[in-house]
């Protein structure tokens, strides 16, 4: 159910080379430099040319591979997600594999074929994620309550950026004052109190990964370049909030929003387009630039303009006294991406060809590696992500780490210029605000061929269709919950007040996750998979069989990453949550 593969070293090898020669080379250099990192030999073994059998890859440790600079897993960019059985019905792939009519869209990768082939490369049907077979139940029994309560609610944020400013680090600090106290680091609008320009914006999260239940909460913060944010100069909040406005036109194809309350006198501009200068419009309409000192750069559809960053942070499942969600202030993950170039529709459209040509020739392609200063995906963007390392500070990711967030921020047909979250912004001055799931309700996906709802909510959707509460239909708090023995209970799940109440866990099942995703930091495992499962999964292949498809016809589904929001009704830009 992926198209693209990324090399890690280089940009086309023979894979039948890789499988034949790499348990040889690996075993070689690992046991050259100490034998303390092999473990017992296992059943799983490759042949080479003599038939004399050699240390399978599964032997090593995942340090043992970024310790010797070796690729563990040159399919990284495959999720594990692309593994799960589907049973011919069972879809969690629409979500990120769709093809488009319209001929302005600038993503053109067309991969809704992906629902009904797999197309794997030789080393990519075999599935290296192999932490999702591990049984973390057991490794967690003694790992207490008052411990991970303590770890989680511990900062590791700040001293990465203390870190950072105080190093020869090369590349980018992404520095947020106050970061990790999540909402408390910005006021009502989603500016950062710190005047670093990060703005925190409420969207819906992604099905199903994002969904605390599965295992993580998050925050995405956006940031402009700096003629978006000023006029004459000089900073302008309404200025920037005009801009950050005008680019939520630009990525959602609507005409008009709502923003937070603005001087037309003052900006000597008609935003509302009423015909005349309001001193409080709160309404602004599609405009074919920009304003301020950004006034002759143009909209785009579709696409983000150059100098445009974004701020991802990945937590753990915060838990209070009784059982409440939030984000806390220790993260999981810390990802930067921004857009370095950019590309017009027309170049984008020779990027996408490049990647259809590479997979035709059976060529792997490649992301360029620029060690601090992060990887470019090839469309413009260069990506950044800092992980736990075993004492739980955040480190820079190594290169296969790293290109595991090619997957998803390089070539899938979901992603509109290579983003997920802005595209699910709440609509108008409401999302103007850090993350807070319980003003959301399930609103449904709009139809991309007419802008046109769905007949029912996203999520009510893809649980019906997945048939779970995971891709992996593993999550059984989720199938307890929401679930009889005829499918969704529809009506209970429509009679939820917010998405909050739908997708966070319990107190037990939050603790549990958290415990779990401890065990894969203390190992260091990331290569064999970050996804916190606490069984071994068993809706999930080990090895494709590419000559049967994943889902049968009337089982694939056309589907848009935006959001009618006209059926969501929230209260201002209030926040969740730190506790």
């Amino acid at each position: 159910m992926r198209l693209t593969n990324t090399a890690l070293r280089c940009s086309t090898y023979s894979t039948a080379l890789l499988t034949a020669l790499f348990s040889v080379l690996l075993f070689t250099s690992l046991t050259a430099c100490s034998e303390k990192s092999v473990s017992p030999a296992t059943s799983n073994t490759t042949q080479v040319n003599t038939a004399q059998k050699q240390p399978s890859k599964t032997e090593f440790l995942a340090q043992d591979y970024i310790d010797h600079n070796e690729v563990f897993n040159p399919e990284a960019p495959i999720p594990a997600q692309c593994y799960t059985k589907t049973e011919s019905k069972f879809n969690p792939c629409y979500v990120c594999h769709q093809t488009y009519s319209e001929s302005d869209r600038p993503n053109q990768m067309h991969d809704g074929f992906q629902q009904g082939s797999y197309a794997f490369s030789d080393v990519g049907v075999t599935n290296s994620w192999k932490n999702l077979f591990v049984n973390r139940e057991e490794k967690i029994k003694d790992i207490s309550d008052e411990f991970i309560l303590n770890y989680i609610q511990t900062d590791n944020y700040t001293p990465l950026i203390e870190k950072l400013k105080n190093s020869d680090w090369s590349g980018v600090v992404p520095e947020l004052k106050h970061l990790e106290k999540g909402a408390e680091a910005f006021d009502e609008y989603g500016l950062a109190k710190d005047g670093s320009l990060w703005v925190a914006f409420n969207y819906k999260p992604l099905p199903s990964t994002f969904w605390p239940t599965n295992g993580s909460t998050d925050d995405v913060m956006i940031k402009l370049a700096t003629p978006f944010t000023q006029r004459n100069g000089e900073f302008s909040r309404q200025v920037y909030f005009a801009n950050l406005a005008l680019l939520e036109l630009a990525i959602t194809g609507k005409q008009s929003t709502s923003l937070p309350p603005t001087n037309e006198i003052e900006l000597q501009l008609d935003l509302d387009n009423d015909g005349k200068l309001n001193s409080n419009t709160t309404t602004i309409t599609r405009r074919t630039h920009y304003i301020g000192d950004a006034h002759q750069t143009p909209l785009a559809h579709m696409l983000y303009p150059e100098g445009t960053a974004f701020l991802h942070s990945v937590r753990y499942v915060g838990v209070g006294e009784n059982g409440e969600i939030f984000n806390p202030p220790r993260m999981k993950e810390l990802r930067y991406m921004k857009k370095q170039t950019f590309l017009p529709t027309e170049r984008l459209s020779g990027s996408y060809y490049r990647e259809a040509k590479e997979k035709h020739f059976g060529n792997l392609p490649y992301s360029v590696d620029k060690q601090d200063k992060g990887m470019s995906n090839g469309f413009g963007w260069q990506v950044l992500g800092f992980i736990e390392d075993e004492q739980g500070n955040l480190r820079k990711q190594h290169s296969e780490e790293q290109a595991f967030c090619m997957g998803c921020h390089k070539t899938i047909g979901t992603t509109i210029d290579q983003t997920f979250a802005f595209p699910r912004k709440v609509a108008g001055a409401e999302g103007w605000g850090y993350i807070n799931l319980k003003t959301i309700k399930d609103v449904p996906n709009i139809r991309a061929s007419d802008l046109q709802p769905e007949e029912q909510g996203e999520y009510l959707t893809y649980l019906e269709r997945v048939g779970g509460g995971d891709e992996f239909r593993q999550n059984s708090e989720m199938l307890a919950r929401w679930f009889t023995s005829n499918g969704v209970n529809k009506a209970k799940v429509e009679s939820l007040e917010s998405i909050y109440d739908l997708i966070t866990p319990s107190k037990e099942r939050a603790l549990a996750l958290n415990k779990a995703y401890y065990t894969i930091v203390k190992e260091q495992s990331y290569l064999f998979g970050r996804d916190t499962v606490l069984l071994p999964a068993t809706n999930v292949y080990t090895e494709v069989d590419e000559s049967e498809p994943p889902l049968l016809p009337q089982h694939r589904h056309q589907w848009d990453i935006r959001l009618d929001w006209s059926a969501n009704s929230t209260t201002g830009p209030q926040s969740l949550v730190a506790q």
